[in-house]
């Protein structure tokens, strides 16, 4: 296993503990992560009822779908990449519900 999918493992583990409850208040939403290149993968966050549940894989409908680079989501989620900078130069891609990416910043500590 690379480094970089151990990383996002670890990443994806620690999310449920890491939700704002209060952002999440009334929210009931599938994020869908697409992660490629090397450490990629699918993981798709389940929020509902206050609370954050992450499954491996590929979800039929999810609510937003956020694409990049296995490396870039590392480097944005230990904040040497910002979200907004790399929407901007296409390093991030969202798909589905733009309101719910505004938000993604305060749903997770």
């Amino acid at each position: 296993m690379s480094d970089t999918a151990g990383q996002i493992q670890t990443i994806f583990a620690e999310m449920p503990n890491r939700l704002n409850p209060t952002s999440a208040q009334g929210l009931d939403v599938i994020i869908q992560y697409d992660l490629s290149g090397d450490g990629g993968s699918q993981y798709y966050a389940v929020i509902a009822n206050g609370a954050c549940a992450m499954n491996e894989g590929k979800h039929d409908s999810p609510t937003m779908t956020v694409s990049m680079a296995a490396s870039d989501f590392v480097d944005m989620i230990q904040g040497r990449l910002d979200g907004m900078s790399a929407f901007m130069s296409g390093k991030l891609r969202i798909s589905g519900d733009m309101g719910l990416a505004m938000k993604l910043q305060s749903l997770f500590a």
